[in-house]
């Protein structure tokens, strides 16, 4: 599958209808907003999600959607689009999450624009979490301030290294002396929670290197930290530079070392892991929005290429951002195309999922088979029964994916 494609699937209905089935039980185990904003400045050479710079878009830059002084009013109107599919139904939204791309290419008013229009539309939950990403070079202490009187309570910032050769590497603009203050801003700001992520395994970062990218993350007293290996995606720049063999591929056991290293470091600052790529200061830094996807729970993707849950319903937009705005304009969904899962396939992506989890996985969902295959991946020191559930060790979450194969055969 090439960068950002999208999967097939069945049609999405042209009013985007849902049916019965996926509506009877909305929001029972939370439901959420994902906004996506498709803009970046510049392209990082690993990233293969649905992203434009103003070069790529070219003189779709001006059309409505495509462009960014136009982009809120397409997401606001398919926020409203929202509100008549799920129909009347009282489902207050638990979280909201601003992702891209850089989200905050976009004005304040424009990002609290939109959460008005969810606000509006479904009413927030009294204690919502609103997160926005944000780059460290892409905001300014007003910037911070204006987002936090929109409604916002997290900022994510994409550290991602300390190391200024690490950083170039991976295509990055961002002075890493600037993420202490950017984080500084943030608390200014009245942000209750702050996020750092952190990307190990680039070619040509040492182990010391990851180190001081930690330490200095930890520096700037985050409440939650995301730390994932670098995967090199097929039909991206970074891909094609490992192909010409200008950088390696990133060392299984290299990635291993540094992941426990994150870990000991983290956790000897007082950090927990809560799932496998993320560690908070305390139960209430947890990223809930993504504790909704893990848990199976319900949101609506909104923007060019985003994707949905409801009900065991999954869909998934157009790509482009004119594409996406032009139907929006015609009145009919943005939906490229769904499906809907059947029983077998939601409890296969909730071992996938839950497993991940320091809450670890209900031993019932296991089918036979699966069942029997947990004490011997218990002796093999891979996961913990811990009152009928299943916790992956640390050595375990090293080998999540050969773990999940056992337990699903």
């Amino acid at each position: 599958m090439p960068p950002s494609a999208l999967p097939s699937g069945e049609p999405v209905p042209e009013d985007g209808s849902l049916p019965e089935s996926a509506l009877a039980h909305l929001g029972e185990r939370g439901f959420g907003f994902y906004v996506h904003v498709p803009f970046c400045t510049v392209r990082c050479g690993y990233c293969d999600f649905n992203t434009y710079t103003a070069e790529e878009l070219g003189p779709a830059g001006g059309a409505p959607g495509a462009s960014r002084t136009t982009y809120a009013e397409a997401a606001i109107e398919e926020v409203r689009r929202a509100r008549r599919v799920l129909g009347a139904a009282d489902v207050p939204v638990r979280t909201v999450f601003f992702g891209g791309g850089t989200p905050t290419l976009l004005s304040p008013a424009d990002l609290g624009a939109v959460v008005a229009a969810i606000a509006g539309e479904f009413g927030l939950a009294d204690d919502a979490e609103v997160t926005t990403e944000a780059n460290p070079d892409s905001v300014a202490l007003w910037d911070l301030e204006a987002l936090r009187a929109a409604g916002f309570t997290r900022v994510s910032f994409g550290m991602q290294s300390a190391v200024d050769h690490v950083l170039r590497v991976l295509d990055r603009t961002h002075d890493p002396l600037r993420v202490p203050a950017v984080v500084d801003w943030a608390r200014q700001a009245g942000f209750e929670q702050v996020s750092l992520d952190l990307i190990y395994g680039t070619p040509g970062e040492s182990r010391a290197d990851w180190a001081t990218s930690v330490e200095a993350a930890l520096a700037c007293h985050p409440d939650h930290v995301s730390a994932y290996s670098l995967i090199v995606e097929d039909g991206t720049a970074l891909a094609r530079r490992v192909k010409r063999g200008e950088l390696p591929m990133p060392d299984e056991d290299d990635l291993a070392d540094k992941y426990v290293l994150v870990d000991d470091r983290l956790a000897a600052a007082g950090m927990e892991w809560y799932e496998v790529s993320n560690w908070a200061r305390d139960e209430e830094s947890r990223c809930r929005h993504n504790l909704l996807y893990w848990t199976g729970g319900d949101w609506w993707g909104v923007g060019p290429g985003a994707h949905s849950h409801v009900g065991g319903v999954r869909w998934w937009n157009v790509k482009h951002p004119a594409a996406y705005a032009d139907r929006l304009a015609a009145g009919v969904s943005p939906g490229h195309g769904r499906e809907v899962l059947d029983d077998e396939s939601r409890r296969v992506e909730r071992v996938l999922l839950e497993l991940r989890l320091r809450d670890g996985l209900s031993i019932e969902v296991l089918d036979p088979d699966g069942r029997a295959a947990v004490a011997d991946l218990a002796e093999r020191g891979l996961l913990l029964v811990q009152q009928g559930r299943l916790v992956l060790t640390r050595h375990g979450r090293l080998l999540a994916d050969a773990v999940v194969r056992d337990l699903l055969p």
